[in-house]
């Protein structure tokens, strides 16, 4: 789904994006009602006395698009000379339809990002480097935590800013397991452990529904299995794993298959697609899938029964803060320190984290989160935020945002898992092909 609101003000040349990064000062007001604010950089001359019109691009569901454009409209409310061109579209498409304005020069000013390309789009020149901003503390991230601000750096240089905070969550199905008279899982169970528990689901529920999603081939619980024993799924622009670490993953999961606590291959590739709609939690086949945790409300919507939501299995010293997503500029803006205005007032504004809620994750800005979670009845949002405050106090260091390439290696990871559990290859004969393919993939980037 796609909507888009043209304004009615001077449109701008976007070829002209291309040319010399100048902005305009800070109209007065623009973070009123904020913990904090801050100026376009004074050095940076007023391009003309005339309105500015900034394009915005996002994806995500009603919600999302009811929420933010409150945002920016109250924005523009405060700051009168500064409107926004809104274009919005579901997640499927959204990378193909912003590499072809990438490749014509007509990127937004204002997008947004996740970690997966973060690094690519940084390398190809197309984001707005922010450490300027950030240096002097034009762009406020002293209220972020340092790990979530940290997570959009590349190389050291701050390149996007944390729309929101998530965690990897495992969703269960707290009626389900009430009416088969078993125990619901728990932040801190071992892998081995969380296994067990799943098969001990499928046999009470005599086989008509199992424990677990098989997870081999999500890399986000690969990720949090190799960081709880010592490893990391990227060291600098390598692989931060060996073979035999990956090899003994997907054997793992094999044992789980065998014992009965994970559903078909079939309706497994069905939820790789990560599609909310799909996953086995609310499809009924399963009592618990993966998700990130900002994903809790919408998947509870998809379903009549009560749902649960915990970390993943393992040491919750694997996970870390992560930005579910970025607010990013674009480096060939005619004004870069409006987008800076914008970015602060969307992450530090009081207002602003009201209207957006924790419909991407809980506000990135500690303070502003604060009055958020305060005013949450929701009681999914509710959890959301439990969940959240508890691995705040549990989370580990954050690692370097996934290299060029990663999301070749997540397609290779599924591809892997989905060989295995098809039969199409053994798990020595799919973790060799992944690990020249994954390695290759990296190389090219």
């Amino acid at each position: 789904m796609r909507a888009q609101r043209p304004v009615p003000r001077p449109g701008l040349d976007r070829r002209r994006f291309l040319g010399a990064l100048t902005g305009l000062p800070l109209l007065a007001g623009g973070l009123s009602g904020g913990l904090a604010g801050c100026s376009p950089a004074e050095d940076e001359a007023a391009a003309d006395d005339g309105p500015i019109e900034l394009s915005v691009f996002w994806w995500g569901g009603n919600r999302r698009a009811q929420v933010t454009e409150q945002a920016l409209r109250l924005y523009t409310q405060q700051n009168p000379r500064v409107s926004f061109r809104i274009t919005w579209q579901g997640l499927a498409g959204y990378y193909d339809r912003l590499a072809t304005q990438a490749t014509s020069g007509n990127v937004p000013d204002l997008f947004q990002i996740d970690d997966t390309l973060l690094t690519e789009y940084d390398r190809r020149d197309i984001l707005l480097d922010l450490t300027r901003y950030a240096d002097d503390d034009r762009l406020e991230l002293r209220g972020l935590p340092e790990q979530l601000a940290r997570y959009g750096r590349v190389e050291e240089r701050t390149v996007a800013v944390p729309a929101a905070q998530t965690n990897a969550a495992l969703v269960f199905n707290r009626d389900l397991l009430r009416r088969l008279g078993q125990p619901e899982p728990r932040t801190g169970m071992s892998w081995k452990e969380y296994a067990r528990w799943a098969a001990r689901v499928t046999r009470a529920s005599g086989n008509r529904v199992a424990g677990t999603m098989d997870p081999s081939g999500d890399y986000r619980a690969l990720w949090l299995w190799l960081r709880g024993q010592g490893s990391e799924l990227y060291q600098g622009r390598q692989l931060g794993f060996s073979s035999a670490e990956l090899l003994a993953w997907f054997e793992f999961w094999e044992v789980a298959r065998f014992d009965r606590a994970t559903p078909s291959a079939a309706l497994v590739e069905q939820a790789d697609t990560g599609e909310l709609a799909r996953q086995l939690v609310v499809t009924g086949h399963t009592a618990a899938s993966f998700a990130w945790s900002h994903q809790f409300p919408e998947l509870q919507r998809l379903t009549e029964d009560n749902l649960g939501v915990v970390a993943f299995p393992g040491t919750p010293a694997a996970q870390w803060p992560r930005a579910s997503m970025y607010w990013a500029g674009f480096r060939g803006t005619r004004h870069p320190g409006v987008v800076v205005d914008v970015l602060n007032f969307l992450t530090t504004n009081v207002a602003a984290g009201r209207i957006l809620g924790v419909e991407r994750g809980l506000s990135p800005s500690t303070q502003v989160r604060t009055y958020v979670v305060d005013g949450v009845t929701d009681r999914a949002e509710k959890r959301v935020a439990a969940l959240g405050g508890e691995l705040d106090q549990l989370a580990g260091p954050a690692p370097a945002p996934p290299p060029k390439g990663h999301a070749a290696v997540r397609s290779l990871l599924i591809d892997a898992a989905e060989s295995i559990r098809g039969k199409r290859a053994g798990a020595r004969t799919a973790t060799s092909r992944f690990m020249a393919r994954a390695n290759a993939a990296l190389a090219g980037g």
